[in-house]
């Protein structure tokens, strides 16, 4: 293996451990999974749309984001070839609080799927924000423009579900009670 090609494998490993986070110490004891929330990765077509949405409509934070190197993102099987860079909107404070990372591919954008209901295409639908207030958190989308797609649907329990959309279309669900 060239010096080349090891400090490029030595930068990917580096950034996995900085960016998807470390295992568990030598002789401490864990279950399956070293954190049990899990981030999602989102291919938009406007990143600043979508991050001004996350951030205005949702109520999530921007932290910083990080680059991946063409290398890393064929030698991971991410991409062909293609670098990008991630933005990363956290929804709360705590170290394992949900995670959001937007990026997008301008030289090769992706197409767009069929989104007019959860069953229209085939992989992941939606995302579900379990918040405290749905009439607050729907008026928030409300004001950085985003449209609910029916009026609160009511669970039972005060508990309501309210459907908006993101930019490019994915469903987002606010599921809570009303106050």
């Amino acid at each position: 293996m060239g010096k080349y090609n090891l400090l490029v494998l030595s930068a990917a490993l580096l950034t996995a451990v900085l960016f998807f986070g470390g295992c568990a110490s030598p002789g401490e004891v864990k279950g399956e999974f070293d954190r049990t929330t899990i981030d999602v990765g989102i291919v938009v077509s406007d990143v600043e749309k979508a991050t001004e949405f996350y951030k205005n409509a949702l109520g999530f934070t921007e932290v910083p984001g990080f680059d991946v190197s063409a290398e890393m993102g064929a030698g991971s099987g991410l991409t062909n070839y293609q670098p990008f860079h991630v933005r990363v909107m956290v929804l709360g404070e705590e170290p394992t609080a949900t995670k959001i990372k937007l990026m997008e591919f301008p030289y090769r954008p992706g197409s767009t799927i069929d989104n007019r209901f959860i069953h229209s295409s085939l992989g992941f639908s939606y995302l579900t924000i379990w918040v405290s207030d749905t009439t607050a958190s729907v008026e928030r989308a409300r004001k950085a423009g985003a449209v609910p797609v029916k009026e609160p649907y009511d669970l039972g329990g005060n508990n309501y579900l309210t459907l908006v959309k993101d930019p490019d279309g994915n469903f987002i669900e606010f599921v809570g009670p009303k106050k």
